[in-house]
């Protein structure tokens, strides 16, 4: 009886759902940034060697990585026919062996080693040499793996649209084409995080606060300053995403996101995030120099949030609520409008609410005695984050009540004693959510939950109505 051609199964993009350097890389940066500076020494010396510098330096959670469940069952399934599998990979050493136990399926383990780059040729022609021209099976995904497949008897070919497929059949007989859904925009859209764009209304709040809203040039300036925001918060929800991966994939909803899962390649949620920031940058160059200050406050405040700020107890919500007042502060200096003290005091109180509240979900879905991974809150914090959100939405109204007793208020408005009934509207709305939250049936941002929520929807129109009423002069 024969033995069963062996199966040689690649790893990046194939077994997983993911590129293993690109993990390494971002991992070894959000450590020690200035690796960064290293880099082109160490590429320099080869493609082979930066992968054995990255991966020594770093130790890749395995476990966290997603796997091709497609993939995997079809090669335990050989397996148990009797055929031998070996892992073969471009990446480094340390990581493919890692990957092996972790799933003990291959009887043999090859990788770059620092010296010889196993990718292309260089793995063709390992293993024709290994087992003749062929003698062997591959199981690859990208057109690196075309000379492998030259030399092969039969391909399996992971993760394309097509085109690949048919180029691979003009080498081998291809056995077997694992299918998955195409990046496309609904992807992107959940990446990009657009409903998160519904925050960036705040840069049109100091123009309604100065009832302005009549006066086109200003108006038009803000929406320069929102598509600039959407277009930044949106490349750093990409960069935070990046950065986030090890412990949003043992987040209970954050392991569904596109990078996270694998749905979108890490190298496209690279490249998006940097486009996405220049083309932010050239519309901010076109708005006052005020605008072009804050909005780099903010960029390297939310940069610094993603990679460290947000695994500092405490500090991560007072952050969180400062982004939020960033925003209002720039859209004054859009629309060259002066935010008074009042409307920057209740907006710092209310989004630190929120971001309290936003805590308070996620450490709702813990265990007993969990910690929460890439922040420092525990399960026994739950009560005091609560009782400190709580209070900080009662002082924004607090602050809301004193700026309707000054003088001030008078000029802006006809009737300001009917702004008294704003009061107990905005108390209703957050005491209802924290009782949602302490509920457990807030399960998302409270922005975006507000953005679904009906009675949120009825709460602001009251606001508004209550706006009217006042009559702004």
């Amino acid at each position: 009886m024969s033995t069963p051609i062996p199966l040689c199964v690649d790893l990046d993009g194939t077994l997983l759902r993911t590129d293993t350097m690109s993990e390494s890389l971002l991992k070894l940066l959000k450590e020690n940034p200035l690796r960064l500076l290293q880099m082109p020494l160490w590429l320099v010396q080869g493609r082979a060697s930066i992968k054995q510098k990255i991966a020594s330096r770093t130790r890749l959670d395995v476990a966290s990585l997603p796997i091709n469940e497609e993939v995997l069952a079809y090669i335990e399934k050989e397996r148990q026919a009797g055929r031998k599998l070996l892992l073969v990979s471009g990446t480094d050493i340390k990581v493919a062996r890692a990957m092996a136990e972790h799933i003990p399926v291959f009887e043999e383990v090859y990788a770059s080693d620092g010296t010889r780059n196993l990718s292309g040729h260089g793995k063709a022609d390992m293993l024709r040499e290994r087992f003749g021209k062929g003698g062997f099976d591959y199981a690859g995904n990208a057109r690196v793996d075309l000379p492998v497949w030259a030399q092969a008897r039969r391909a399996l070919v992971v993760n394309e649209g097509g085109k690949l497929a048919r180029k691979a059949e003009t080498l081998c007989e291809v056995e077997k084409v694992f299918d998955s859904p195409q990046v496309g925009l609904r992807t992107w859209t959940e990446a990009l995080r657009v409903h998160q764009w519904a925050k960036n209304l705040l840069l049109f709040v100091p123009l309604l606060g100065a009832h302005r809203w009549h006066n086109y040039a200003e108006l038009g300036a803000s929406a320069l300053a929102f598509f600039a925001f959407c277009m930044c918060a949106s490349s750093v929800y990409l960069l935070n995403d990046l950065f986030d991966l090890e412990s949003d994939r043992y987040h209970p909803t954050k392991r569904r996101r596109p990078l996270a899962s694998g749905r979108l390649p890490l190298s496209s949620g690279m490249i998006a995030a940097a486009l996405l920031l220049i083309f932010s940058i050239l519309i901010a160059l076109l708005l006052p120099v005020e605008f072009g200050i804050t909005f780099a406050g903010y960029y390297l405040l939310t940069s610094l949030y993603s990679v460290r700020l947000k695994q500092i107890e405490i500090l991560d919500v007072l952050t969180l609520a400062a982004l939020y007042s960033v925003r209002v502060v720039a859209g004054g200096y859009a629309a060259r409008i002066m935010v008074s003290d009042w409307l920057l005091a209740f907006s710092l109180f209310i989004f630190l609410s929120l971001a309290f509240v936003k805590r308070f979900t996620e450490l709702q879905l813990l265990k007993s005695g969990e910690i929460m991974r890439g922040r420092g809150y525990r399960v026994a914090d739950r009560e005091l984050v609560s009782t400190m959100g709580v209070a900080s939405g009662y002082f924004a109204v607090l602050v809301l009540a004193l700026y309707i007793t000054q003088p001030l208020v008078t000029q802006l408005y006809r009737h300001p004693a009917a702004l008294w009934f704003a009061c107990p509207v905005l108390l209703y709305w957050i005491s209802r959510i924290w009782l949602l939250a302490h509920h457990g049936q807030l399960h998302d941002d409270p922005i975006v939950f507000a953005l679904k929520d009906k009675q949120s929807w009825l709460v602001c129109l009251i606001l508004l109505a209550v706006g009217a009423i006042a009559l702004p002069r």
